[in-house]
């Protein structure tokens, strides 16, 4: 029976559990491309990367425990999120100078994203926060 292609209107959506560990991020990256590939979505790739990485990188590099990389695809939004152990809200983007060593992550994805945000977890039972951003397919 021959592949049939995925549809790009169904929603679908995806959660990679990652370990508090530096290559995460590479491994988060990866599967970012390798789903957005599946469901024909290659165009999007290259925002959602650089997004995703600053998100899980910002979550391994200021936490302590593990965090979570979750996928959505709906009304032809892909909604990146990462949830992280660590309650503090994020820093507000910066603003920051290009030539400013750390700082930009959240200017970045402020500006290159349709949209952003944060809310904690702990109503839920959860601890931690949950940070997204929102690219909107043309």
């Amino acid at each position: 029976m021959p592949n049939s292609p995925v549809s790009t209107e169904a929603p679908w959506e995806y959660t990679l559990y990652i370990p508090h560990d530096p290559r995460a991020v590479t491994v988060s990256r990866r599967t970012l491309r390798l789903i957005l590939t599946l469901h024909d979505l290659l165009p999007l790739s290259e925002t959602a990367e650089l997004v995703a990485s600053e998100l899980v990188g910002n979550a391994v590099r200021h936490t302590k425990g593990p965090a979570a990389l979750r996928l959505r695809w709906a009304g032809r939004v892909l909604r990146i999120g990462v949830w992280d152990t660590d309650p503090t809200p994020p820093a507000p983007p910066l603003h920051s100078s290009a030539e400013a060593d750390s700082g930009r992550g959240l200017d970045l994805i402020h500006n290159c994203t349709n949209g952003w945000g944060w809310y904690p977890l702990t109503s839920t039972g959860d601890s931690g926060k949950f940070v997204w951003c929102e690219l909107v397919a043309a």
